[in-house]
């Protein structure tokens, strides 16, 4: 299926100074405004679905055998280290020894095992297709034994492709059963569960046997403040430190407020257009050139610039490079006059109406500049909102079958994204949540510093 790139931005934004109109944290504590409802299945590995914000809330209560950090986007983490057979048949992980689960027991390759078997989130199918059988080789050595070389095992596995490598503890599962470990989770990330208000707050607490070592933030909380113009506010009155994605007027004027700093480094979010009529040989869609027609006609720079203040870069794949074996294609150059005349090979010298345009939420403002853009080879779309819950399940995971999402999203394009990048770290390794693969500098708690992570690539 032929994608494009859409450009969008994920920003942080954290206070520099005291004395605001509002209550500031006490020491010790921090609260981050996130940009979507919180919800409970994001607290459990188990079911992750195949976007990148519940890892915002795993990255702080999990831990995976291997995951993306600031170091490489394959990062040792509870596994000390990695390896891959030379046929390609295998792969085993050397647990640490000082690697626990925040009840006290430690992480073994049982565990491993266990989390595999049990996760049935995004891609879980496909890596249980793949897996042949898990050895456990020893208590903190496992092995991973597929049915053929494939590659992107580790891609899949050992990144926020998937959740599958975000080990759960065993023994505590099967003790509490499976409703109350949903209620009431255990991990083995730096912070553990204190509390949780679905949809308002989720409350974390350091955990001082962290194998990395104990996070400097003792208290962290995560508070649901979807509408971006009321989590702007929330900043500049210290109710939150820090707060995730801002684009366009709300960004710049957040750059423009007194003690808000706003840094943006490029993380591996790709952004795309996904065309669901595409299979249909009724469907203007189906014609390979309307598609490069689309693709030529939208204004990514523009869109970087208004979205993401010129911060984003574009991209011509929708596999981000950093990806092992990804094809690396430069982005198509912005070509309105050859679109059109793609438009009028195809058979379409007047566009057509092409139904819907349905942002992933709340990407509602980058699906009005695409739809902007296609207006202008005759493409005629119409803005489709979504509760963020309500888009996930009409859009399916595979769209390749012919039919596939036609029932639940009406005809037409959606905007869709994935492995979107963004994070926020304070102090010297607070072991705060990361959200992609992190760069950038740190900061100091108690001087509230900060930073806006935009992530994207286009």
């Amino acid at each position: 299926m032929r994608v494009l790139g859409a450009i969008l931005t994920l920003v942080l934004v954290v206070m520099l100074a005291p004395g605001l109109a509002r209550a500031v944290p006490p020491d010790g504590t921090m609260a981050i405004g996130v940009h979507v409802t919180l919800v409970s299945r994001w607290l459990d590995p188990g079911e992750t679905e195949a976007l990148i914000t519940p890892f915002m809330v795993l990255y702080a209560l999990h831990d995976a055998l291997v995951k993306p950090m600031p170091g490489g986007i394959m990062t040792p983490s509870l596994a000390e280290s990695w390896s891959a057979s030379k046929d390609g048949l295998s792969y085993e992980f050397v647990i640490r020894k000082n690697a626990r689960f925040h009840t006290g027991d430690p992480v073994t390759a049982e565990d491993v095992k266990f989390t595999f078997e049990r996760y049935k989130g995004s891609g879980a199918r496909l890596l249980k297709d793949k897996v042949k059988e898990i050895q456990i080789l020893a208590p903190t050595r496992v092995r991973f034994v597929l049915k053929e070389p494939w590659p992107d095992f580790m891609a899949f596995y050992g990144t926020s492709a998937t959740g599958a490598g975000w080990i759960v503890p065993k023994k505590y599962i099967e003790k509490v059963g499976e409703e109350a470990y949903k209620k009431a989770p255990v991990g083995a990330g730096p912070f553990k569960f204190v509390s949780f208000t679905p949809g308002i707050e989720l409350t974390l607490e350091a955990f001082g046997d962290y194998w990395r070592k104990a996070p400097q933030v003792k208290r962290l909380i995560m508070r649901s403040i979807p509408d971006e113009t009321t989590r702007a506010a929330a900043v500049k009155t210290g109710e939150v430190d820090a707060a995730y994605l801002f684009v366009g007027p709300v960004a710049e004027d957040l750059k423009r407020s007194p003690g808000v700093r706003v840094v943006a480094p490029l993380l591996y979010g790709i952004y795309w257009l996904d065309f669901l009529d595409q299979w249909d040989p009724k469907s203007p869609w189906h014609d390979r050139r309307v598609r490069q027609a689309a693709s030529l006609v939208i204004d990514r720079n523009a869109i970087n610039q208004a979205e993401m203040l010129g911060l984003g870069k574009a991209a011509g794949a929708f596999v981000p490079p950093e990806f092992d074996f990804a094809l690396r294609l430069d982005p198509p150059a912005f070509d309105p006059k050859k679109a059109k005349q793609l438009m009028v090979e195809a058979g379409y010298p007047n566009g057509f109406d092409a139904g819907d345009l349905t942002p992933l939420p709340p990407y509602t403002t980058v699906a009005e500049a695409v739809g902007g853009n296609l207006q202008a080879i005759g493409i005629r779309t119409s803005v489709r909102t979504m509760e963020r819950a309500t888009f996930l399940t009409a859009w399916p995971e595979d769209r390749r079958r012919p039919d596939a999402g036609r029932a639940d999203l009406p005809a037409g394009v959606p905007v869709g994204s994935r492995r979107a990048g963004g994070a926020a770290r304070r102090g010297p390794d607070p072991g705060l949540p990361v959200r992609g693969a992190l760069r950038g500098p740190e900061a100091q708690v108690s001087r509230r510093a900060a930073t806006r992570r935009a992530g994207l690539r286009g």
